[in-house]
Formats: structure tokens, C-alpha cells, sequence
């Protein structure tokens, strides 16, 4: 049977901390919160692998160091309101839960908002709006938003979901590459009402579905 007591502690000392994740909120958020509890059973047992976990339909859970990394760059603020885009089975939504004040999770997969729905009622977590709608579109009825993680790797970042940002909002991404080559984590910031972003660290996180950069007409 999988001690994962020990494995979460592995996690943070062995992935985590080495690359560069120091924020102490941060770390003792993911040292508390169950990862395992975000899986289906079967997949249970590599919840602290070094790895995206496959979640089925092309989906995964990030890579905890990747993952902790784009939420550190963020620079979460206890009274910040956040968007999670993808949000998957709830892991990175209910790692944001800890940090801020409120959460608003974005998912077009019903049976994977579902599962996350359970998982945040099992844990007692209640400042989690999860919703269910597409991708790329984010939660504008909700906006604007202090900080915004989209939990996969994009090919474009749609305006859509950029002008959702507050003043001053941070927005944290990986930005995917061509078959064969590492994507690039990416923190957008918006400032005097201008969008710009700026290259963290490489990474291999697959593609969401519904960020396709649009085809364009040429003769």
C-alpha cells in the first residue's frame, strides 16, 4: 500500500523544492492537500510521479513541479479572486483555494467537474465555483480576476480569456510547441491596460483541446 504521507513529502523536497518553488504558502499547500485524492482510483498509486498523469480523452494532470511553478509565479494575494482554466479533476483549483479568496474553475469536461465537485465536497473545500463551459472562452461573467492559470499547454491565449484580467492581473500558462520540442511556461501581466507576457522556463506539458491557433486564408 502507497504511504502518501511520505510521497506528498517526497514530492515537495525531491521536485519541488530543488527547482526553484520557495514560496512557503505555496509549499506547505501542496505538503497538506491530498493530490492522490484528485485521481481515480486506479491511477492513485503515481499521483507523485514526475509526470503529467493521463487522465483519459487527451486530458492530464500537470506535473506537480510544473504546476507549482506557474502558480508561484502568479504572486497570489490572500484577497485575490482567481480563474482556473481546465481545471481538470480539481488538484490546481483546490491548491488555489488555499491561497486566495475565491476560485473560479473553468471545465468542458462534465465528468471530470463532476469528479472534482465530489472531491471538493469530500475535503470541506467551499470557495470553489466550479463551472462547466468551454475552454476558451474562461468565466467572463465572473471577471475581472486578480490571477489566472490556464492548467495546460495552449497554442494561443484567446483575448477572451486576457481581458479578463484586473488591473495589475497575472495570468500563467505553458505555451506549446511543434511535436518534439518543449513548450515555454509563460506569466502574462496586465498593467495600465496593456497585456504583456514574458518566457519563465521550458516545459513539456501536453495541449489542451480548443486552443488551436486559427487557420488563416492565403491564396
Amino acid at each position: 500500500m502507497t504511504d502518501f504521507a511520505l510521497a506528498r513529502r517526497n514530492m515537495v523536497d525531491g521536485q519541488l523544492r530543488p527547482n526553484r518553488v520557495t514560496n512557503a504558502s505555496l509549499l506547505a499547500a501542496v505538503g497538506e492537500l491530498p493530490r492522490e485524492r484528485f485521481l481515480p482510483a486506479g491511477l492513485r498509486s503515481v499521483a507523485y510521479a514526475d509526470d503529467d498523469v493521463p487522465l483519459g480523452n487527451g486530458r492530464f494532470l500537470m506535473e506537480p513541479m510544473v504546476l507549482a511553478r506557474l502558480i508561484q509565479a502568479l504572486q497570489l494575494q490572500p484577497d485575490d479572486k482567481t480563474l482556473i482554466v481546465a481545471s481538470g479533476r480539481g488538484y490546481g483549483a483546490a491548491l488555489l483555494s488555499r491561497l486566495v479568496k475565491s476560485v473560479v474553475a473553468v471545465e468542458s469536461d462534465v465528468a471530470l467537474a463532476s469528479a472534482a465537485e465530489q472531491t471538493f465536497r469530500d475535503l470541506g473545500i467551499v470557495n470553489i465555483n466550479q463551472t462547466v463551459a468551454k475552454l476558451e472562452a474562461g468565466a467572463p461573467a465572473e471577471a475581472p480576476y486578480d490571477a489566472i492559470l490556464i492548467e495546460g499547454a495552449v497554442q494561443q491565449i484567446p483575448r477572451m480569456i486576457l481581458d479578463q484580467l484586473a488591473e495589475g492581473g497575472r495570468l500563467t500558462t505553458v505555451t506549446a510547441a511543434p511535436a518534439g520540442v518543449l513548450g515555454v511556461a509563460q506569466l502574462m501581466v496586465r498593467e495600465g491596460g496593456v497585456t504583456s507576457g514574458r518566457a519563465l522556463f521550458d516545459a513539456g506539458t501536453p495541449a489542451l483541446p480548443g486552443f488551436a491557433v486559427p487557420a488563416r486564408f492565403t491564396f
